[in-house]
């Protein structure tokens, strides 16, 4: 009978707490469907839940895993619309580094023939991060600028391309051997390493950006609100800032969280400008039409070749140690995948 490989995080710690381990394969429950994966993405979130800085997860030991890519392989008690052999996609939040994986029928979102499983699964938590920021969250419209940190990355990658479809004045930070990159995206790359972003965007602008999207967080925070021209909104997705080389340093959270700003209502008044977070769980939880819908669309767009994510590497499972140090060390571009069922 077929066991179930799944990568576990052992324990806190590196990359080398990731443990491959067998285990039965698991039954439908009522309402689920078990998708054989194909791909698993890799995000930075798996790398905080490692470091335990990631709240709402199990204790380990458990998967991590955001986002996936498979076969619908059984089908609980109660599941229409899908049938043995579908591929679909889901955002799952946790479980994805695995052969098998039961899913709510109600996460998963058919995938288009012909797609490739790796530049679906980047499309999972990464585009579809980036598409409801600009579109739920800014409401972003022709010719408005934007500014994105980490514009090298999987979500960075994401908002550029979406950003450019949608006719959007692109600015992004990143490291300097990344620019060539963010240049024929479309974008003008900001070195954060060797430029003040805020100077830098009011000299290429004139009065700042609708929007700022900003997943390193804490002081960066303050920074970004002050890119912001009047009417603009700064949007929070994660804080990266609380990590060094993929690494949990408390010091460095520490004086991140203490710098962070403290926004209020009358201070916003004054400045005219809007905060807003995101986390694309409560969204999907809040709003389960939009992630249906959302997510479709984006997947009939790559099938269309309007968009056509960055796919770093594709890893095999089994080196799932290997994939979480290359994202430590911030130097890839684009979306890191495991390769699973072989």
């Amino acid at each position: 009978m077929a066991k179930n490989r799944k990568v576990m995080i052992s324990k806190r710690g590196g990359p080398d707490v990731l443990k491959l381990v067998e285990e039965e394969l698991p039954e439908p429950g009522a309402g689920e469907a078990r998708v054989k994966i194909t791909a698993a993405g890799v995000a930075f979130a798996d790398v905080l839940m490692r470091e335990g800085l990631y709240p709402g997860v199990p204790k380990p030991p458990f998967a991590p895993g955001y986002d996936v890519v498979g076969t619908v392989d059984a089908l609980g008690e109660g599941v229409t619309g899908f049938t043995i052999g579908t591929r679909v996609a889901a955002l799952t939040r946790i479980g994805g580094y695995a052969d098998y994986l039961c899913v709510p029928a109600e996460s998963l979102v058919p995938v288009p023939d012909g797609v490739d499983a790796a530049e679906a699964v980047a499309l999972v938590l990464n585009f579809l991060t980036a598409w409801q920021m600009l579109h739920r969250c800014a409401r972003l419209q022709r010719g408005e600028r934007v500014l994105i940190h980490g514009a090298g990355g999987g979500v960075g990658d994401a908002l550029l391309q979406l950003g450019k479809l949608a006719g959007l004045a692109l600015y992004g930070t990143a490291s300097r051997a990344k620019h060539a990159a963010i240049a024929a995206a479309g974008a003008t790359a900001i070195d954060y390493r060797s430029e003040d972003f805020v100077a830098r965007v009011k000299e290429l602008t004139g009065d700042g950006v609708d929007a700022v999207f900003d997943a390193v967080g804490g002081k960066q925070w303050k920074r970004s609100f002050q890119a912001l021209r009047v009417g603009g909104m700064l949007v929070g997705y994660g804080f990266s800032s609380a990590t060094v080389n993929g690494r949990r340093s408390l010091p460095k959270a520490a004086t991140n969280y203490l710098g962070m700003p403290r926004f209020h209502l009358l201070g916003l008044m004054d400045a005219t400008r809007s905060v807003m977070g995101y986390n694309v769980m409560v969204m999907k939880a809040a709003r389960p039409e939009w992630y249906r819908e959302d997510l479709a669309m984006l997947l009939g767009l790559l099938q269309q070749g309007k968009i056509r994510p960055a796919v770093a590497e594709r890893v095999p499972l089994a080196e799932a140690a290997h994939a979480h140090r290359l994202l430590g060390g911030a130097e890839i571009r684009g979306k890191l995948v495991l390769l699973c069922g072989t």
